[in-house]
C-alpha cells in the first residue's frame, strides 16, 4: 500500500500546479479523535460558570478563565471523479485549516482547471451558529441564546497556474434572543460579513513552505456599534521531516467599528494576536495510515473597551487514520 500523504506533506504539494486532487479516484478520507485541554478568559464566553459578572459594578473588569477538557471527533470524506481526477465532492474539516487553527466543517465541490487552477465552492453550516449572552451586560445571571447562520465560501487556488490563492466568504448572523438589540437599538448584533483572504505558497525548499496572508472583512450588523472593518496578516510556516510534519501559524487582526458604543460611551478599536501549532507523525509505532497528531494554540484580543479583552488557549493530542 502507498503511504498517503499527511498534514504537511499535503499542504505542500497543493503548491504544484500539476498536483491532482487525490491520488486515485473514489472515496477517500480520515477520522481522527483527539482530546485536551482548553482556557478561555472573557465576558463573553457563554460557560456556565461565566454567568455573573466578576464586578457587577465594573463591567470593564474581565471574568477569570474558565477550564475544562474537550473531545475533538474531527475528520473528511471525499469523492474525486473525472478523466484527470479533476473533480471533488467533499465534507469535513480540511487538514489546511486544521493546520492553520480553523475547525470549521464544511461541504464543497472542487473542479480543477488544466493549468492548475482550483475553483472551490462550499457552504458552512455550523461556523456561524452557537449561543450567546440575550444581553452580555447583564451583570448577574445572565441567560444564553442561540446565534444561527450560514458561511458561504469560494476559493481560487493556483491562479492561472501560479501560487497565488483567494479565499472568499458571505455569512449571515442572528441572534434570536437579542435582548441588548431590543434595550438600545444600535447594538443590534444581526449581521452580514465579508471576508476576503489572498496568500501565496513560497517553497522554500523540496520540505519546506512559507504562505504569507493577508485579510480584509467587513460586518454590516443592525446596529451600527458592532458594525466594524477588520484587516489582519498572517504567516504559516510548513515543514517535513520523514514522519516528522510541523506547521506553525501567527496572525495579528485588527478590527474597527463604526460608531459608539453607548454603554461604554467608546467607539471599539480590537487589536487580535494568534499563535497556533500542529505536529503529525505518521505511520504512528508502524501502523499503516494512523499517525499521531497535537496541536496548541493561543489568541488574544485587546480591546479598547476592556469589556471586550479575550484570552483562550487549547491543546489536544490524538490519533487519525486515513483512508
Amino acid at each position: 500500500m502507498k503511504t498517503k500523504l499527511s498534514l504537511v506533506a499535503l499542504a505542500l504539494m497543493s503548491g504544484s500546479a500539476c498536483a491532482q486532487l487525490a491520488e486515485t479516484a473514489g472515496f477517500s478520507g480520515e477520522v481522527s479523535l483527539s482530546t485536551g485541554f482548553y482556557s478561555i478568559e472573557s465576558n463573553l464566553n457563554t460557560h456556565d460558570d461565566n454567568k455573573n459578572l466578576k464586578d457587577p459594578n465594573n463591567p470593564n473588569q474581565t471574568n477569570d478563565a474558565v477550564t475544562g477538557g474537550l473531545l475533538l471527533p474531527l475528520g473528511n470524506l471525499a469523492y474525486t471523479f473525472g478523466e484527470s481526477l479533476n473533480q471533488q465532492f467533499y465534507m469535513g474539516t480540511s487538514r489546511e485549516d486544521i493546520a492553520t487553527g480553523t475547525l470549521a466543517f464544511e461541504m464543497g465541490y472542487k473542479y480543477q482547471l488544466a493549468s492548475g487552477m482550483i475553483i472551490d465552492a462550499s457552504i458552512l453550516p455550523t461556523i456561524m451558529s452557537g449561543e450567546v449572552w440575550a444581553n452580555p451586560y447583564q451583570a448577574i445571571d445572565r441567560q444564553t441564546t442561540d446565534e444561527d447562520g450560514n458561511a458561504y465560501r469560494l476559493k481560487l487556488e493556483n491562479i492561472a497556474g501560479s501560487k497565488f490563492s483567494v479565499d472568499m466568504a458571505y455569512a449571515t448572523k442572528d441572534v434570536e434572543n437579542d435582548q441588548l438589540g431590543a434595550i438600545e437599538p444600535s447594538l443590534r448584533r444581526d449581521a452580514d460579513a465579508f471576508y476576503f483572504r489572498t496568500d501565496y505558497k513560497y517553497m522554500v525548499d523540496q520540505t519546506t513552505m512559507l504562505k504569507p496572508r493577508l485579510t480584509f472583512i467587513s460586518s454590516d450588523a443592525d446596529g451600527d456599534a458592532n458594525s466594524f472593518k477588520g484587516y489582519g496578516v498572517e504567516l504559516s510556516y510548513f515543514k517535513f521531516l520523514n514522519r516528522h510534519q510541523f506547521a506553525l501559524t501567527a496572525g495579528f487582526n485588527t478590527r474597527d467599528y463604526d460608531a459608539v458604543n453607548v454603554a461604554f460611551d467608546k467607539t471599539r478599536e480590537d487589536d487580535e494576536m494568534s499563535l497556533f501549532a500542529a505536529y503529525e507523525y505518521a505511520n504512528f509505532m508502524d501502523w499503516q495510515d494512523w499517525s499521531f497528531i497535537s496541536f496548541a494554540g493561543f489568541g488574544s484580543t485587546d480591546s479598547n473597551i476592556d469589556f471586550y479583552d479575550k484570552n483562550e488557549i487549547i491543546m489536544s493530542v490524538g490519533m487519525n487514520y486515513q483512508f
